[in-house]
């Protein structure tokens, strides 16, 4: 598939791609350059205001937290 660039540098994907990666209009991307090639790849983080609410209130071990970091002490 060939894209071309627009005004202002803007790239269309086409809809073969945005169906397949069920991309939407305001994803976000992480472009990089690897080897003379441009990798576009969706931004999965998510903000915690995002997720606030939705797994409820609970505990957390502060150790796990710190293994989970790679912070734990061996």
């Amino acid at each position: 598939m060939k894209v071309a660039i627009r005004e202002k540098g803007r790239l269309t994907l086409p809809a073969q791609v945005r169906e397949a990666m069920a991309l939407h209009e305001g994803d976000v991307f992480e472009v990089e350059l690897e080897n003379g090639a441009i990798v576009l790849r969706p931004d999965l983080s998510v903000d915690v205001d995002e997720v606030r609410g939705i797994i409820g209130r609970s505990k957390v071990d502060l150790e796990e937290v710190e293994g989970a970091l790679g912070r734990d002490e061996a």
